[in-house]
């Protein structure tokens, strides 16, 4: 089944709209090919609940200000009872700390995010340009790529100025009161560490943050620090527990307009990704590297920004296909570059006249 859009328009910047009993939807600009940020307002009794905070630009800063101003117009600023943040990226968590200064209100994440979000911005324990500099090397990235990869050193962190320095721990299965509506924490793999959805059985909605995205597909890349692991697994099994939710829940995403049809989306995720991953084994005849495979995966031009994406998420299918036993890694002991072959094709006999 494809997905239905209930909303054919998002709203405008600086404006909200409600889409469900107590919730109002925001949108806000993002300065990459990919364009806005989806934040939500839930209210809380005489409060609001903030899900998600935008990238720290000036012009987020003030879609916020016009909105908070409407809220309570008769007060300096409304009151936010809590800040909850899905994940660790910098559209997310952007202005956490800033509408924290504003409001006072703790904010709420998993471990996993939050960690990771200082782990990044300090550029710690694996975390960070020159560490993610060394993984696209290892995968045959060229200098010249990695050179402009290396000119946004620092990224991350003019997406996100600061990060608040305590915040309430989220755990799977939470329930969380929010106006009188229940909403359990539902935890997903594969796109981050360890990303917060909400869904709400009394209400029939599912803020899916970037585990569930009506047409793009979640980028779902392997980081430095976790160089072998099957981020595709992990993210396509978090993804098949949402099949549980009922046919009617309402999907509220990070990105895109909100959408009724989990099970026919979900369906079509798996889909790609067995595409993709098809698409790779049979141009790994002979070894290939993740970044001679990225012309495969994206047959486009690329900027910086989505190489970064592109490695990562070339990675992640090459381990998933190392992983399922169909590709087989390579590694040169002496430059450290990796490769991947089919396995059948490692594995054939020498023809006659085959000199190996």
């Amino acid at each position: 089944m494809l997905p239905a859009y209930p909303f054919a328009a998002p709203p405008a910047a600086g404006e909200t709209l409600a889409v469900s009993p107590g919730i109002l939807w925001l949108r806000m600009p993002l300065p990459f090919a990919l364009n806005h940020i989806n934040l939500w307002l839930l209210a809380d009794g005489d409060a609001w609940v903030i899900v998600d905070t935008g990238f720290a630009l000036d012009a987020v800063k003030d879609c916020w200000q016009q909105i908070l101003a409407r809220l309570a117009p008769e007060l300096p600023s409304p009151r936010i009872s809590r800040i909850i943040v899905t994940h660790f990226h910098p559209d997310h968590l952007g202005l956490a700390a800033w509408l924290q200064s504003m409001t006072g209100a703790p904010l709420c994440m998993t471990a996993g995010e939050y960690l990771t979000a200082h782990a990044v911005w300090h550029e710690v324990a694996g975390h960070g340009n020159q560490p993610m500099l060394r993984q696209f090397r290892a995968h045959g990235l060229d200098e010249e790529r990695c050179a402009a990869l290396a000119r946004r050193s620092g990224a991350y962190n003019r997406g996100v100025p600061a990060i608040p320095t305590d915040y309430q721990r989220l755990f799977a299965g939470d329930e969380l009161r929010i106006g009188g509506a229940r909403w359990q924490v539902r935890v997903g793999y594969g796109h981050s560490p360890e990303h917060a959805a909400l869904y709400s059985p009394d209400l029939g909605v599912l803020i899916s943050g970037d585990m569930l995205l009506p047409k793009i597909s979640t980028n779902i890349s392997v980081f430095a620090v976790t160089p072998k692991a099957d981020s595709l697994a992990d993210y396509l099994a978090s993804i098949d527990r949402y099949r549980e939710l009922p046919r009617d829940t309402l999907v509220l995403p990070s990105h895109g307009l909100p959408f009724h049809g989990i099970e026919g989306r979900v369906q079509a995720l798996h889909a790609h990704h067995e595409e993709r991953l098809a698409l790779l084994a049979a141009n790994c005849s002979t070894p290939r590297s993740a970044a001679e495979l990225l012309m495969t995966l994206f047959p486009r031009d690329l900027d910086t920004h989505q190489t970064m994406f592109a490695m990562g998420e070339a990675i992640a299918h090459l381990n998933r296909l190392e992983r399922s036993g169909r590709l087989l890694r390579v590694e040169d002991k002496t430059s450290g570059l990796i490769r991947f072959v089919r396995a059948d094709a490692a594995q054939a006999p020498p023809m006659v006249g085959d000199a190996r």
